[in-house]
């Protein structure tokens, strides 16, 4: 029994869309750059040149996730793309810099039936997903959320442990829970 089922969760972690802790069989990848960069070239949409995801990381629907040049995915980060077919997906661009514990989100749970726990409820379909788009040399900071359709513009921060609810413009510092400009750079 336990042999079958080894070789079971081996071909699921080979076939699954994702690259994070619990797929131990390519997880321990991440620890060399070298096969690190073939996994994520393999796993991803688009993975720009120098760029990195570091052990730790938590990816859903890599194939639908886009990180463009000189990006690092840190460790604790959750980065979660709508897995349903025509479910929307994650563009990351160039130079973009991420801290640590950096969670996105492209769909929600369902939660508009009150007389059901939401564990039953599932996800909106993929036509309510909303792609998210970290625009070129923007930098969020650690223990960020990022919530669906959400866009972050050009060189824009977002300060350390904010929640992004609504698209952010170029060059602006927007910080707090939801996250507000405070400033123009």
């Amino acid at each position: 029994m336990f042999i079958l089922e080894f070789i079971n969760r081996n071909i699921f972690w080979l076939k699954i869309d994702r690259i994070a802790p619990d797929v131990p069989n390519t997880h321990w990848l991440l620890h060399y750059k070298s096969l690190m960069k073939k996994l994520c070239n393999r796993k991803f949409k688009h993975f720009g040149k120098n760029s990195e995801v570091r052990y730790g990381s938590y990816i859903d629907c890599c194939s639908k996730i886009s990180i463009g040049d000189n990006v690092i995915i840190r460790p604790g980060s959750f980065i979660y793309a709508d897995p349903e077919p025509g479910g929307s997906g994650i563009l990351i661009e160039d130079y973009v810099l991420l801290g640590s514990n950096i969670h996105i989100y492209t769909n929600n749970h369902n939660f508009n039936n009150t007389e059901i726990p939401i564990y039953f409820q599932g996800y909106p379909t993929a036509s309510i997903s909303s792609q998210v788009i970290l625009r070129t040399g923007c930098w969020i900071g650690a223990n960020v959320v990022i919530l669906p359709g959400v866009e972050i513009g050009c060189n824009s921060v977002i300060g350390a442990g904010s929640v992004v609810t609504k698209s952010i413009p170029p060059k602006v510092l927007a910080v707090g829970n939801p996250a507000k400009i405070i400033k123009t750079l």
